[in-house]
């Protein structure tokens, strides 16, 4: 029995609540249960130097967790001067995740920064960032429109992520904090609305995972992360 009282293959509550911010040009308050992270996009006039002339624009990302988004208080990574390897590892992948759904040609000599803040952590942050950091993309992409900045939209399909686990002998989906905290295996999912994968990140934590648990956990990946694109198009109105 899993501690919510979840069925194997259940995800938590999942909701987008958009436009939350009042300057930015896309922003998504995403939660998966007690998961919550405030995604923002920022349209800005510029490319990184290995861009500049090349007619391609760019997506990149941050993340951080604030302070009380956990039981106990963390300090800002700020004020220790420098980020942590966990805060750059997660920051990356939510990069290269959006990028995988981006056409950069049809952005134009444009970046997007994404920035995921986790306002409350119980497990998934990164996968919510991602899932929730594709809304934040999209009204971005369609604030530009709006301008007659951009003409066709760069979106070339969705991206969700979802982590999935073995606990206690069980394949489940959607980990918290208590799942994750004690789970044999533990591995997040990075998918496209198409069903493309982006990426697979999977450890083992006590005894090695199998090929045959590895397919179930991605069987249930898949489903999961079907039905998040499936809210997602449901929050932006596809």
């Amino acid at each position: 029995m899993r501690p919510s009282g979840r069925a194997p293959h259940e995800m938590r509550a999942v909701s987008f609540e958009r436009g939350v911010t009042k300057h930015a040009e896309g922003s998504c308050l995403v939660r998966f249960g007690d998961t919550h992270v405030l995604c923002t996009a920022s349209l800005e006039e510029r490319v990184p130097p290995f861009l500049k002339g090349k007619g391609a624009g760019w997506v990149t990302a941050e993340y951080g967790m604030l302070p009380r988004s956990t039981h106990e208080r963390m300090r800002r990574e700020a004020s220790q001067g420098k980020q942590s390897g966990r805060t750059q590892e997660i920051q990356r992948l939510i990069g290269r995740s959006l990028r995988s759904v981006v056409d950069m040609k049809l952005l134009g000599e444009r970046q997007i920064s994404i920035d995921c803040d986790v306002i409350q952590a119980d497990g998934g942050t990164r996968t919510a960032s991602i899932t929730g950091a594709w809304i934040a993309l999209y009204d971005c992409v369609q604030w530009m429109m709006n301008r007659s900045m951009i003409s066709i939209s760069p979106i070339k399909d969705h991206v969700a992520a979802i982590s999935c686990g073995i606990y206690r002998g069980v394949p489940v989906a959607d980990l918290d904090y208590p799942e994750d905290s004690e789970a044999e295996t533990d591995a997040n999912f990075v998918m496209t609305g198409k069903g493309g994968i982006c990426e697979i990140q999977g450890t083992a934590e006590a005894e090695p995972f199998s090929q045959e648990e590895l397919m179930s956990l991605l069987g249930l990946a898949r489903t999961s992360i079907a039905d998040l694109v499936e809210l997602q198009k449901k929050a932006v109105g596809l």
